[in-house]
């Protein structure tokens, strides 16, 4: 999916993790703020997105992702567009539609039996 340009909101940020010195003088974590309102989404594709996003959707609206696996922006910067991208992938997806079943008439009637034989054991347990 083709994210707009509008809609976007890159920072960057100190990282954890590896880097050496470098980790302590370069913003190479990115974090990607995505104005999901500004995508245009249907309205059961924003449910499921909003179900799959958790924590990181806030109250209004904005998915927010932080990348920071690797050394660098750059790199750092494409692995938060193909996580969003990923993440509205997997919203687009529709489920797949339940097909109504309905128990056979032998199969109620072996469940009444059932529960009948279970009734007269536990009728049987009482004084005698």
């Amino acid at each position: 999916m083709r994210l707009p340009d509008d809609a976007l909101d890159e920072r960057f940020l100190a990282a954890s993790g590896p880097g050496g010195q470098n980790v302590n003088k370069v913003a190479t974590a990115c974090q990607l703020r995505v104005d999901v309102f500004r995508l245009g989404l249907h309205p059961e594709t924003f449910r499921r997105l909003k179900l799959l996003a958790g924590s990181r959707l806030t109250a209004g609206g904005v998915l927010v992702i932080t990348a920071r696996r690797f050394r660098t922006q750059e790199a750092n910067r494409e692995d938060a567009r193909a996580r969003v991208a990923e993440l509205l992938t997997q919203a687009e997806e529709r489920d797949a539609r339940r097909v109504k079943t309905r128990p056979s008439r032998a199969a109620k009637a072996k469940r009444v039996e059932e529960k009948k034989g279970r009734g007269a054991v536990k009728a049987g347990r009482g004084r005698v």
